[in-house]
């Protein structure tokens, strides 16, 4: 099908979890009145969904779970049909691994900030003085001055001290972002945080109406679990976004080499020497592709889009014996303070998280490495990698075992850092599309690193072209 035998044609390259998002919703809004074409370089689909097998079991070596408390996200599984395939983790809390011991999170703690003192205390993370630093919060007068676009660490570590923010919040927030608190936007990362701040005295109080206003609409959006996954694994759902499009649709293994405006809209050329003509072109790739992409064709555009600056990450799955644990399996994990200067950065001990990996003979642990300004795994091959994790994993959990199956997936480059400017340099960003009809940007580098995110900017997008398509004109 040519551009001229179809009303309408939709470009879309990358097929990660926000290009199938966005060819599904176009799929399912315009019909056969348009054709969605999605070009994807790698030799499969799914992105940083992927779902490999660690012995007899099918674990995710990428994101591992799905926010349904996102409306997109809940609505997207029941367009796909697979809400009787999801399951939903043990209610167990987490650990920090910080001075030689895991130690609780504090009962209340979001985003690294704890709604009441007394959990604070019985957790043991804090030295007696940084106790009392924190608790200065509850007496401490309205913030009344703000850098326009402050640090994670600025924000919190000014109300609650500098022990809160290093073993609290830098494993939490760096976790999540696989950043470091003191370089990250918080009105990019944690928004609500950042309005909490602005218009509350105490962070402690702030916080607590923040999660009784979560809960309360939390209960009315859906009444049940806040994650899932998908039992096989999230490959399920890349599985299940791919499976109407024809092989004429979908172009795997073959990237997308050039993107060039013609009279109407766009021409995109593939390694293969293919020329898809567009009305619309969806960039569902890292920034640093799309700017390479858009290097001729939006050279400022393309700049910006250079400027965002990625950490290289890897997650390590291992399989252990049961009689390798010392203890019982009573949270879902642990995270690293960077402080402790450890590569782990977080363990998940996928056995004890989701019922479906829950095995009399066998424990599954899922560890992540590299963040922000520590690239020291990179010098490790896969083997050695799978051994310093271990014995890291020795220290922290007592095992008495080695691994009987380990997985390493690299992830160059994976992780976008919203550092402090993010919100500017979007904006930038929006202003520069905005002259150029028709080309759209989706992913983790824009407006939310995690699944759901991703999913809601992919709704974003195919609505505005849908809505755009439909009234004859081109999409902006």
């Amino acid at each position: 099908m040519t551009a001229t035998e179809s009303a309408r044609r939709v470009v879309i390259v990358g097929g990660g979890i926000s290009g199938l998002t966005t060819a599904h919703r176009l799929r399912e809004s315009l019909g056969d009145s348009a054709q969605v074409v999605l070009v994807e370089g790698s030799s499969q689909l799914g992105g940083k969904i992927v779902t490999r097998r660690l012995g007899p079991h099918l674990i995710d070596s990428g994101p591992d779970a799905l926010l349904t408390r996102s409306p997109a996200v809940g609505a997207l599984i029941d367009d796909l049909g697979l809400a009787g395939r999801t399951t939903a983790p043990a209610a167990l809390g987490a650990r920090i691994w910080s001075r030689g011991r895991l130690r609780p999170i504090p009962s209340g703690t979001m985003f690294g900030i704890p709604d009441r003192v007394l959990p604070l205390v019985a957790s043991r993370l804090l030295s007696p003085v940084g106790l009392a630093r924190a608790a200065l919060d509850l007496v401490l007068p309205r913030r009344r001055r703000f850098p326009v676009d402050p640090s994670v660490a600025d924000l919190i570590g000014s109300r609650l001290g500098a022990q809160v923010s290093a073993r609290l919040v830098e494993p939490l927030i760096g976790g999540v972002h696989a950043g470091l608190a003191s370089e990250l936007s918080a009105r990019s990362t944690v928004p609500d945080i950042e309005t909490l701040a602005r218009s509350s005295r105490s962070l402690y109080f702030g916080i607590r109406r923040l999660r009784r206003r979560s809960a309360t609409s939390g209960a009315k959006a859906a009444g049940g679990p806040a994650l899932v996954t998908l039992e096989g694994g999230l490959i399920g759902l890349v599985e299940a976004l791919a499976a109407p499009f024809t092989d004429e649709d979908l172009i795997v293994g073959d990237a997308a080499a050039d993107i060039a405006r013609r009279a109407s809209g766009y021409v995109v050329t593939t390694t293969a020497g293919r020329r898809l003509e567009a009305d619309a072109v969806v960039l569902a790739v890292p920034a640093y592709t799309a700017a390479r992409l858009l290097a001729r064709l939006e050279p400022t555009l393309a700049e910006l889009l250079a400027e965002t600056v990625y950490a290289d990450v890897a997650t390590v799955a291992l399989s252990y014996p049961r009689s390798a644990l010392v203890g019982p399996l009573d949270a879902t994990g642990f995270l690293v303070p960077p402080e402790e200067g450890r590569l782990l950065v977080g363990c998940t001990w996928s056995s004890a998280k989701w019922p479906h990996l829950a095995d009399d003979r066998t424990v599954i642990v899922r560890c992540s490495v590299g963040r922000r300004g520590d690239r020291r795994w990179t010098a490790l091959d896969d083997d050695a990698l799978i051994r310093r994790v271990h014995d890291e994993l020795v220290e922290a959990m007592g095992l008495t075992a080695e691994p009987t199956h380990g997985i390493v997936q690299r992830w160059p480059r994976g992780m976008p850092q919203y550092l402090v400017g993010h919100g500017d340099r979007m904006t930038r960003i929006d202003e520069r599309l905005r002259t150029a009809p028709g080309l759209h940007l989706v992913g983790a580098a824009y407006r939310g690193v995690g699944l759901a995110s991703c999913v809601a900017d992919a709704e974003r997008v195919g609505e505005r072209i849908t809505r755009h398509l439909l009234s004859g004109s081109p999409s902006d």
